[in-house]
């Protein structure tokens, strides 16, 4: 029996990500009271044969206070039963939490005639603070289409290799705010910018153009030549570490040039290396693109 509990920010995609672990399979409740999840364990546990059987819990600051501090204790006692137990913690940066709930005109849960949106937000970080601790995999959805949220998601409960590290590479741009869930950030803000020259600046770190004008730049090729040197060090003792996943961020000023074809370049070395690697550019969004509501 597996069990993966979503947790996280009101309008950070839970939701969302429940509908996916829905679609492929999986026995899904949401908004579960902490105090009752050890009880809905056993019960599963009690009318199933299979030991397949798959449950997700979305548990959230809409739990009776006092609840949620409970759950660090709650969770480990189901895993020395023998049951496989995933935390994913959902987030978003403030300002695309409010566009989100000033688009969807959805009330935040703890809002109030005496709290706003803003110290809502602040106060369910509070709230949620024991389950982040113990979270084994942290989406920041700032940004991030529905569609991609989809393939993270399905990548973190059910990746194409079980027992592997899963590793990400994203590229983002610092003037969009620092990605919540890297677990490394390298800034190559240093290196000399295609935005600069006229023609390149419509187009990205995955036309040919901008990728012939990086690769002829000395400092780009050592920067990526060390940054590669780096992670082929250091990778292997995650792994060896039983880390699951592993977030490693590129970031440039505006994200759409040089981080884009460091973190393209990389994830091109490391997909060779290992067998579950993935691939997001944050700031290559078209204007078509569906984000979360």
């Amino acid at each position: 029996m597996r069990l993966v509990v979503i947790s996280g920010h009101s309008g950070s995609g839970k939701t969302s990500a429940l509908n996916v672990l829905e679609d492929i399979g999986f026995t899904c409740i949401d908004n579960l009271p902490a105090s009752l999840l050890h009880k809905l364990i056993n019960d599963v546990h009690e009318k199933t044969a299979s030991d397949d059987q798959n449950v997700a819990i979305g548990i959230d600051a809409r739990n009776l206070v006092g609840d949620l501090s409970s759950i660090p204790e709650i969770l480990q006692t189901i895993q020395l039963s023998g049951i496989g137990v995933t935390v994913i913690f959902m987030c978003a940066n403030h300002a695309d939490l409010v566009r989100r709930f000033s688009e969807t005109r959805r009330k935040h849960p703890l809002t109030s005639d005496h709290i706003n949106l803003m110290q809502a937000i602040d106060l369910e970080e509070d709230l949620l603070a024991p389950i982040a601790l113990i979270t084994d995999r942290k989406v920041d959805t700032t940004g991030l289409p529905l569609h991609d949220l989809r393939d993270l998601i399905k990548n973190i409960v059910s990746p194409n290799r079980l027992g592997h590290l899963s590793i990400l590479f994203e590229s983002f741009g610092y003037k969009a705010g620092t990605p919540q869930d890297a677990d490394f950030i390298f800034d190559v803000r240093c290196l000399a910018n295609p935005y600069w020259k006229t023609e390149l600046r419509k187009q990205s770190g995955l036309d040919k153009d901008v990728i012939k004008f990086l690769e002829t730049q000395s400092e780009a090729v050592e920067l990526l030549s060390e940054i590669q040197a780096f992670l082929t060090r250091w990778i292997p003792r995650f792994e060896a570490n039983n880390r699951s996943y592993l977030t490693i961020a590129i970031g440039c000023t505006g994200g759409q040039h040089r981080s884009v074809f460091i973190a393209s370049k990389l994830h091109q070395h490391f997909a060779d290396c290992y067998p579950n690697v993935q691939l997001r550019h944050k700031q290559l969004r078209s204007a078509n693109t569906r984000l979360i509501p």
